[in-house]
């Protein structure tokens, strides 16, 4: 079993757990992940943004770091996003499981078929996020001290901006839950490459309209994180490979 955590905005390690830096270059481009070392020679680590935090979402290399783990052996992904909450279920500080999405970005590269032979190469996306990794993950969270909420559909947006009142107020009216701007292409791509993802997203702010302006949460937001991706590698060691089933390509 090799599994990966891919962590999004405040995730940039694993707490507790000795890792070893690896590049790679692939026909996508550069990039980098952690091995863990030890018991946990089985986990990888990507932060999607870079230990520093200096590459913005519309410019991460999607397709180069989907390649990069697939390519090191991963089958099963655990991903976090940090998001706007756009719905009073999904409350600041408290995680949701997220079930589906809504894909609003523009000119990014999100597909490994640019070419199309025999027929495949559309990745079959009717249930997106692995149903067994997600129930898992909403079993264990009150053993890592985090609330739940189920059911979260994620729009996706480009950044990296924030978005406008009335691009909410639309969000909502198609059934958005909570709003980020890295989910997508990220759960195709892997998809596409035979890889199984479950997602949660950590909302940290309520979306532009709901208050008189954004306010990132601060509080106990180092605490929650580090419970969450705690969380996350629970539920990669208490589930297997052959409890997910991959997309199917058609």
């Amino acid at each position: 079993m090799t599994a990966a955590i891919l962590g999004g905005t405040g995730i940039y390690n694993l707490p507790g757990i000795d890792v070893e830096e690896v590049r790679i270059t692939n026909q996508y481009g550069d990039a980098v992940y952690y091995q863990g070392k030890g018991d946990h020679a089985d986990i990888i680590f990507m932060t999607r943004h870079g230990v520093d935090h200096t590459t913005p979402p519309h410019k991460v290399n999607y397709r180069a770091n989907m390649k990069a783990l697939k390519d090191a052996g991963v089958k099963r992904i655990m991903a976090t996003y940090a998001v706007g909450s756009i719905t009073a279920k999904y409350q600041v500080m408290e995680l949701g499981i997220i079930r589906d999405f809504l894909d609003f970005t523009s000119g990014r590269e999100f597909s490994f078929f640019d070419t199309i032979e025999l027929g495949i190469g559309h990745v079959e996306m009717s249930i997106p996020y692995c149903p067994v990794m997600s129930a898992k993950a909403i079993e264990l969270a009150d053993k890592h001290d985090i609330k739940v909420n189920d059911g979260a559909t994620y729009v996706a947006t480009n950044g990296p901006r924030f978005e406008s009142p009335a691009e909410i107020k639309m969000y909502q009216m198609l059934g958005g839950d909570v709003v980020g701007m890295t989910g997508c292409p990220e759960v195709y791509l892997a998809g596409e490459l035979g890889m199984v993802m479950a997602a949660v997203a950590l909302p940290i702010n309520l979306a532009a309209g709901l208050e008189e302006k954004i306010t990132i949460h601060e509080g106990n937001i180092d605490e929650v994180r580090a419970n969450m991706v705690r969380l996350m590698l629970d539920v990669l060691m208490n589930t297997s490979d052959d409890q997910c089933e991959a997309p199917i390509l058609l």
